[in-house]
């Protein structure tokens, strides 16, 4: 496996499928405190769950003149054509085509005879000019058809694969994902220890109040903006609703006081870990995510609807046709429409309290098929699809506690 750096989504996929293959996982960098920073969070911090522990890893050497995962040249890793030689590995999984470390780690696995798996979510509604998007088609058809086996992550990345005529038999499920039951038992626990409590006390939300959720950075994919001006608008209708925005980033001053001028109750919680986060879910009755088209799915739909939550979001949201059901798991609206976005939060406000119930069944019965033990089992069928040198290290696993 080639990867960027530890990301706190992917190391329960790791640590499942070390269970099931000798995996080596090799980072590109080691991102630091500082580095999470400049990523756009606005914050330095470390994750508060181990990403390194229960599969062996390896770090390469990055070369870049400056380190990045936000930039082609941020990821220079020339050794790794020379760690996979002596790994004599049977297939190599690579985590996009968008960092040099990944290219070089492509035309190695090519040069070696190794199967190669690709895993990406980009999906056909990232904004681009239409002659850019032309200029593409004939390059991105010749590179992804070259790929042994594509684990594509949902409706959107399916078709956009598709598109660029990747042949159906080399597409094999392997969903986004986070740990379900982790966000479910701490969502539960925050409901009776008081933490779910204390955050809404926080907001000023009653208990007839819909709290309305955004989690993320704030920066401008993201279109916090958005989600001020639509409670803006429900303020002004006498609306019973409040919002709180959990993340930090370049656009927090701007928005406190947007705010501030609209007079709309935000409160705004900053920076939350993950440990931490679970109990802001737990006390928001929907989560709102207005991103534009680069917003290629949106895990932190994933962890709203883990903790019971159904979310809203715009249609260019990547994981909007996967989890978003229109009627009880939340809704969709045109992105950068304020007022359908207002509409949307106060028809899902209306849903809430005549039943939630159905609401919570159904985001528990949607979420579920979003885990890790698909994206293990998904991972598993590509692997045996495209063959091995020594079929002994590739077996199929009996799908039983392997992400638990």
């Amino acid at each position: 496996m080639v990867t960027s750096h530890p990301i706190q989504y992917q190391a329960p996929w790791f640590r499942a499928l070390a269970q099931q293959v000798d995996l080596t996982v090799f980072f590109a960098w080691k991102q630091d405190a500082q580095g999470q920073s400049a990523a756009g969070f606005g914050h330095e911090f470390e994750w508060d769950l181990p990403l390194l522990d229960g599969y062996a890893h390896e770090w390469l050497i990055n070369k870049a003149s400056r380190p990045s995962v936000d930039v082609f040249s941020g990821c220079d890793t020339p050794d790794i054509a020379e760690r996979l030689e002596q790994g004599r590995f049977d297939a190599c999984i690579v985590n996009g085509w968008y960092l040099k470390s990944y290219v070089q780690s492509i035309r190695a696995s090519q040069r070696l005879r190794i199967p190669l798996l690709m895993r990406g979510d980009s999906h056909l509604e990232t904004p681009r000019h239409p002659l850019i998007s032309a200029g593409k088609y004939l390059p991105y058809r010749w590179w992804l058809t070259r790929m042994n086996a594509h684990l594509y992550v949902g409706a959107a990345n399916r078709r956009y694969l598709r598109h660029y005529g990747v042949p159906e038999a080399r597409l094999f499920f392997t969903p986004h994902f986070v740990e379900n039951e982790r966000f479910a038992q701490s969502a539960a626990a925050a409901r009776t220890n008081g933490a779910a409590a204390a955050v809404r006390r926080a907001t000023h939300a009653g208990p007839q109040t819909t709290l309305f959720l955004f989690a993320g950075k704030l920066i401008d994919k993201k279109r916090p903006a958005d989600f001020v001006d639509a409670l803006a608008q429900l303020k002004r209708t006498g609306a019973r609703v409040a919002g709180a925005i959990v993340g930090s980033g370049p656009l927090g001053p701007a928005l406190e006081a947007r705010a501030r001028d609209a007079g709309v109750d935000l409160c705004f919680l900053g920076f939350r870990n993950q440990t931490e986060i679970p109990a802001c879910y737990a006390a928001a009755d929907c989560l709102v995510l207005p991103s534009d088209g680069r917003e290629t799915w949106g895990l932190v739909v994933n962890e709203a609807m883990a903790c019971g939550l159904p979310a809203i979001v715009s249609d260019k949201v990547g994981c909007a046709e996967d989890l978003i059901d229109g009627v009880h798991t939340g809704f969709t609206y045109p992105v950068g429409d304020v007022g359908a976005l207002a509409s949307s939060m106060s028809a899902l406000a209306a849903r809430l309290r005549d039943g939630r119930a159905a609401i919570h069944n159904a985001v528990h019965a949607r979420i579920a098929r979003y885990s890790c033990d698909a994206a293990v089992a998904g991972t598993m069928d590509a692997l045996a699809h495209v063959g091995s040198r020594d079929r002994s290290t590739v077996r199929v696993p009996a799908m039983k506690e392997t992400c638990e």
